[in-house]
């Protein structure tokens, strides 16, 4: 991102994602975005009624129509992502959106055409442009907000981005099957909505910043399967990157499933008609916005992948709860919305429905924020490719699985279960292979659940680039609080001690801290301590240490020892210029978790449960960031202890 377009970010960040809609650097890309999915839905679900129940052709059933349809859309997304990637990185993405507006102004002239007519060769040839279009401009999309917002944005804007889509769809489908219905000119009118459409997004696509390419020099692979394993192989480079890619992958697998067969569980598993099977999908909308639009108030305006667990839960909780809320419906003649509504048991139906779309924005926003954070800014957008074709071939696979299982005499709350297990075996994996998620979701757990959580000045923990973090050591969850404060990984030195006590020491080892030992008990395990965290800090890691050496038994700060002297030395021998930030915890003391019990003369914790009651109030004050050419341990300690008396 260029340094001012950065600064600008930054002074705008307090304003959350609703402010966004003032500035240009987003309202302006978020509408044209909008506008454009607005228009293919209207599009494609106004042709897919005109060729269910208007204009019957010999070649293309009706209850094939559909499925045709929505495969011509999806097959641009398999050709031409791994192209569309390179585009992204290659040229000024402002650019390329703007000649995507214009390139729709004349497929939906085409569109229009066809819907005067009418030709249904005309129209199928104008939703594969449409798909093809849409596979461009994915890439850019999802690869703009980066460079344009700030890391404590990026959660905000992404979860603007996807309301405004699933909104979009809504009122796309909802639009297109009105004005269709229209007897005898409903066609033209179609024609008419989507050139409007098409119009009024090439209009605010000339609003959207300028937006530099991240890679001129990129030389363009023009064949598919090779740029695409390419793409695949730059994601794998990063493990938390790739495994976010088919965590969304997964998601689209999910979500596919059951919007393709509302229309059948309104019908037969409800007794519903049309109106039903659209009451869900508004639901089922609905529900993904509001859940995208949560993340920021539940992440404290970072990047904060803890949700991802919480939605994982929530989506496999509500998928099983809509199987068992399903089994008791006795069979009912058709039913209208108002008659449907009107039967108290349906009611446990759609809030199964909503919460675990609402699960879904919980689960997704985070990851697409956490791939654009972690991926290098020269090549997101062929992640992003990658990541988009991926998601296309999980959402066929999900389709013809469904349709082997329906064929196989499953039925559709059977499905509805199956899917919801699934889910918990793939999210389990998925966090198993990438800690990180259930340490961060821990982490959100104790600071947002056991704890009242405040922290004061985390503008000060760098988003990127290696630093020490240097913190007072009150109690046994101090690590945990500080995972929770700090928008990526720490790695932290910690007594060897603390790995002997169970689910603590299981945890440490799974954030990969750093055990060490006095230089007296265990020579190697000390220096092989000093060696990590040299190595954490050449890669450009967060590292933190307790510099008192043990959890404090009087609740004062104790004085600094010189270990964080060495590490800065190393640093130095490396040719490492390392900031240090100090932070102090507040009132931690006398919590379960310190040292505050007395047994047999010890100070002890972990004694008297909630002795302090529920959701104690705990903060973490961040001071500004030192050179390490003028930290020593005691300037380290006066700066904690500064940190201490600000509370």
């Amino acid at each position: 991102m260029e340094a001012s377009t950065m600064q600008h970010a930054q002074e705008h960040a307090s304003s959350g994602q609703f402010g966004l809609m003032k500035q240009r650097r987003f309202a302006p890309f978020f509408w044209t975005q909008f506008l454009g999915a607005a228009n293919d839905n209207l599009f494609k679900f106004a042709f897919t009624v005109m060729v269910t129940y208007q204009l019957q052709v010999q070649w293309l059933p009706a209850d094939m129509a559909g499925l045709v349809i929505g495969a011509l859309f999806i097959l641009p997304f398999l050709l031409f992502s791994a192209t569309s990637g390179q585009m992204a990185d290659k040229y000024d993405r402002r650019v390329l959106i703007v000649w995507l507006k214009r390139i729709e102004v004349l497929i939906m002239g085409l569109a229009a055409l066809g819907f005067f007519l009418p030709s249904v060769p005309v129209l199928l040839a104008c939703i594969f442009l449409m798909g093809l279009q849409s596979a461009v401009f994915g890439p850019v999309k999802f690869a703009y907000l980066p460079q344009h917002l700030h890391e404590r944005e990026l959660t905000g804007g992404n979860g603007m981005v996807e309301m405004g889509t699933f909104v979009a769809i809504l009122l796309g489908n909802v639009a297109g099957g009105l004005i269709i219905g229209v007897p005898e000119i409903g066609a033209h009118h179609v024609g008419f909505t989507c050139v409007g459409l098409a119009v009024l997004g090439r209009l605010a696509a000339h609003y959207i910043p300028a937006s530099p390419a991240m890679d001129p020099q990129l030389v363009m692979n023009w064949n598919p399967a090779t740029e695409t394993w390419r793409n695949l192989k730059l994601a794998a480079e990063k493990p938390v990157v790739f495994r976010s890619v088919l965590g969304i992958s997964w998601m689209w697998f999910f979500g596919a499933v059951f919007l393709s067969l509302f229309p059948a569980f309104a019908k037969d598993v409800l007794h519903g008609n049309e109106q039903v099977a659209s009451a869900l999908l508004v639901v089922f909308s609905v529900g993904i916005a509001t859940g995208s639009l949560l993340c920021e108030v539940l992440s404290r305006r970072h990047v904060e992948i803890g949700l991802v667990p919480v939605g994982a839960i929530g989506m496999t909780v509500f998928s099983i709860d809509l199987y068992f809320s399903t089994r008791g419906l006795p069979p009912a003649a058709e039913l209208s919305l108002g008659a449907f509504m009107a039967d108290h048991a349906h009611w446990r139906v759609l809030a199964d429905l909503a919460l675990l779309s609402l699960f879904a924005g919980l689960y997704s926003v985070p990851m697409y924020a956490l791939i654009q954070m972690r991926s290098q800014p020269t090549h997101r957008a062929r992640i992003i490719a990658a990541n988009n074709i991926l998601n296309a071939l999980f959402m066929i696979a999900s389709a013809l699985i469904a349709g082997a299982l329906l064929a196989a005499d499953v039925t559709i709350p059977q499905m509805f279960l199956i899917v919801g297990l699934a889910n918990a075996v793939v999210a389990f994996y998925i966090f198993m292979l990438v800690p990180e998620y259930l340490l961060r979701f821990v982490a959100w757990v104790a600071s947002r659940l056991v704890y009242r959580f405040k922290v004061t000045g985390d503008d000060a923990i760098p988003t990127e680039g290696a630093a020490v973090l240097v913190c007072n050591h009150v109690s046994f969850v101090d690590a945990v609080l500080l995972m929770a404060a700090s928008p990526r990984p720490i790695r932290f030195i910690m007594d060897h001690r603390i790995f002997k006590i169970p689910v603590l020491g299981w945890l440490f080892k799974l954030a990969k801290a750093i055990p060490i030992a006095s230089q007296k008990e265990d020579a190697a395990a000390y220096e092989a301590a000093f060696e990590e965290a040299a190595k954490t800090l050449r890669h450009g890691g967060l590292l933190a240490i307790f510099p008192e050496g043990v959890i404090t038994r009087d609740g004062k700060l104790q004085p600094f020892k010189g270990g964080v002297m060495k590490i800065l030395e190393e640093a130095q021998a490396d040719g490492l210029k390392i900031p240090v930030i100090p932070m102090a915890l507040t009132n931690l003391w006398g919590s379960f978790f310190s040292r505050i019990e007395e047994r047999r003369g010890e100070k002890v914790a972990m004694v008297r449960p909630f002795r302090r009651g529920f959701f104690s109030r705990v903060g973490l004050n961040v001071g500004s960031a030192m050179e390490s050419g003028v930290a020593s341990p005691e300037v380290m300690q006066l700066k904690v202890a500064r940190l201490l008396e600000a509370v």
